[in-house]
């Protein structure tokens, strides 16, 4: 196994890992990764830049659309047999009436709000189209929200957890959201790499739920208040706005930003039928991956 890993980023999650050789490079260095993949017989391509606020957008395509056709050209010239690109739900279109999506419901550039979702939005055609040109033999996967042990950075999702389990979070904006443990979604890859088609998407993902019913769980599970103040959306635009002006001054990130709030608006909600009929794939119930992320984070943060 060998693991392409950016120079000086924190590699304690693969520590543990017997038998992979690391090789550093970068997504926006096309010529380090086309000496990743030579000599690789199959590719998992799970790197992607995942921030909801970013005061460059321009570096977030270079990495999720720029780096993942990069990366895909160079594994069909070395003579890669498979690949598993790692989409996301975010790609995805959504039910006005809340009921689960699926890989099938409508979407267009135009749904997409932010960054992150457009740049992923983007890399995806950028995928189908390398499938269709290039024979790339890809399977994308598009997990939904993985919560669980070693978010070591932490993604945005683990800093909810995180600021939970810190008293940080006081007040919540209502939206809905999918969460699935990571470990599931790992598994999740191996199926498809095993049994999905080229070509196909799968969405992996666990059970619907609103935050406020995560946040309860996250307090049930870390012995700590959950916020019981619901703000309108329309109400934290404002503090979204300076928390921004407020992050670009002080070089950090904004406790919250004006598309996380314009992406609250929308439930998220997915079905995960397709990849559970076609590639066998089983998540476990959410209260187990949030009692996991939360037993990691408390570790993490010395008992709360």
């Amino acid at each position: 196994m060998r693991a392409l890993v950016r120079p000086g980023s924190d590699r304690r999650n693969l520590a543990e890992l017997a038998g992979v050789t690391v090789m550093e490079g970068d997504l926006t260095d096309a010529a380090s990764l086309r000496r990743a993949v030579q000599d690789c017989d199959y590719l998992f391509h799970v790197a992607a830049d995942y921030r909801l606020w970013i005061p460059e957008p321009d570096v977030i395509y270079r990495i999720n659309v720029q780096g993942t056709r990069d990366l895909i050209e160079a594994a069909v010239e070395a003579g890669v047999k498979r690949i598993v690109y790692t989409s996301s739900v975010a790609t995805l279109g959504l039910n006005p009436n809340r009921t689960p999506a699926d890989e099938q419901t409508p979407v267009s550039l135009e749904d997409m709000v932010g960054h992150y979702k457009r740049s992923k939005y983007l890399a995806e055609r950028e995928v189908d189209r390398l499938v269709r040109e290039r024979d790339a033999p890809v399977i994308i996967v598009n997990p939904s929200t993985p919560v669980g042990p070693r978010d070591i950075k932490p993604t945005p999702t683990g800093r909810i957890f995180a600021d939970m389990l810190r008293g940080r979070m006081p007040a919540y904006v209502e939206t809905g959201l999918n969460i699935v443990h990571v470990e599931d979604v790992a598994t999740g890859h191996l199926l498809a790499f095993e049994r999905g088609d080229i070509g196909e998407r799968y969405i992996l993902g666990g059970e619907n739920m609103t935050l406020r019913e995560l946040l309860e769980a996250i307090a049930v599970a870390g012995n700590v208040k959950p916020p019981r103040i619901g703000i309108p959306h329309g109400a934290i635009l404002p503090v979204a706005w300076a928390a921004e002006q407020w992050a670009r001054l002080s070089g950090t990130t904004p406790l919250v930003s004006l598309d996380e709030i314009r992406m609250a608006r929308k439930f998220m909600y997915f079905s995960s039928a397709k990849a559970e009929y076609r590639l066998g794939y089983r998540p476990r119930p959410a209260r187990q991956a949030i009692e996991d992320a939360v037993n990691w984070f408390r570790g993490r943060l010395g008992g709360g």
